[in-house]
Parts: C-alpha cells; structure tokens; sequence
C-alpha cells in the first residue's frame, strides 16, 4: 500500500503562475514576430475576467497566438530551458523540502496541475515527482502539437476527476494509503475534501478562511 502525496503546481509548488510565462519564452526563441499579438492575449484575458470565456477556451486561445502549432522535437529545447529556468528561479523552498520529506517518508509524490502536460512534466522531472496529473493537448494528423485540449483543463472539480482516474488506471483503487494534498487555492477544494491530510499552502483569502472552518493545515512555504 502506497501513501500519497499531490502537490498543485503553480503558486503552490511555483512562486509565480507558469504558462503565460511559458508561452512568451517560446515565441521569444522561437518566433518573435508573436510577441505583437500580444494585444490580443490582453483581449482574451479581458473575455476571460468577463466571462466571455472559460479558463480552457483562454488557454487554447493563448496557446494559438503565441505558439502556434508545433513539432515536438522544435518544443523540447524550449521546454527544457524553460523547465531549466523554473526550477532554477521559481521554486519555493518549502515545497522543495516538503517534496523531499514526503519522498523520505516513502510516498508516492504527484503533480496535479491545471499546466499543460507538455512542460509540467519536465519541471516535475527536476523536482523529483514520481507521476504528473496534468492537462493534455492534441497532437494533429501533421504530427504537431495543436492548441487544442485533449479532454479537460485540469482545474477545480477536473482536477479531482483526473486524479480519480489517475488513481484507477495506477491500480491504486482501495490500495493506496494515506492521502497528503497541497494547493494554494479554493478551486481545489474537492481535492482537499478527498484527502486524508489536506493542506493549505500560502493561501489565498477564500482559501485561508475554508482552511480555518474546516481545521486544515496552512502553511508558509516562502
């Protein structure tokens, strides 16, 4: 029997959010002629406070003006030396410390982000997770990765339907220990509400308040 422990990546793991970051290092190496639609990136976060929009749609919409569709093999030197920067920068050290302390404690350590899976995992890599729960993109007929999402933008109640199924296609129904979780935020309150040991890292108002209802651990990671 396996415990567990999942960490939530940007602004828990991460001190800073991730993928607008990421998509702005790649059209800068790779095509910065991208870097003048950024107005249009503006606009859609605009569609997005508004409403207009949901989160994945806002992603998808990022992902075409800033990237484009792309071969794996010209994305791996940008995900590596963005993934290479992250750990580098913009990692909290109480996440590096939890991280070795639950793998000292013998857990299984997972990421379950709401970032694409195609730089999550390279970052994950470094950190020293063991598996990554993440959202998928499409990979096209050509080939290339499209800006499409391939099933759901890993984010509040998705979250923690992909880590059910995640869980079941480990084998790790009924047989895995028990659960540590750590987020930032309120939108992962079904995962909080799932795990044995839920903890709130740096958390924001909404979350904070939940954390003290509901007696869950709040920690300062830096």
């Amino acid at each position: 029997m396996s415990d567990l422990a999942v960490y939530d990546m940007d602004r828990t793991v991460t001190r800073r959010a991730t993928y607008t970051p990421f998509l702005i290092h790649c059209a800068v190496r790779r095509a910065p002629w991208r870097l003048l639609l950024l107005p249009l990136v503006l606009l859609s976060m605009i569609a997005y406070a508004t409403r207009l929009i949901d989160r994945a749609k806002l992603k998808e919409i990022n992902h075409q003006l800033l990237l484009g569709h792309v071969h794996p093999r010209d994305l791996k030197p940008l995900v590596d030396s963005f993934a290479d920067r992250q750990a580098a920068t913009n990692i909290r050290p109480g996440a590096r410390k939890a991280i070795a302390r639950d793998r000292a404690e013998g857990r299984r350590v997972v990421l379950a982000t709401a970032s694409y899976r195609l730089y999550a995992e390279a970052l994950a890599e470094r950190l020293g997770f063991d598996d990554v729960i993440a959202t998928g993109s499409v990979v096209g007929l050509d080939d290339r990765v499209h800006a499409k999402i391939a099933g759901e933008n890993c984010y509040g109640p998705a979250k923690m339907r992909m880590i059910a199924d995640w869980v079941e296609k480990s084998g790790l129904t009924g047989a895995h220990g028990h659960v540590r979780f750590y987020s930032d935020h309120v939108s992962d309150q079904p995962a909080f509400e799932w795990a044995d040991e839920p903890v709130a890292v740096n958390p924001h108002g909404k979350l904070r308040r939940l954390a003290e209802q509901r007696g869950w651990a709040v920690e300062d990671w830096g």
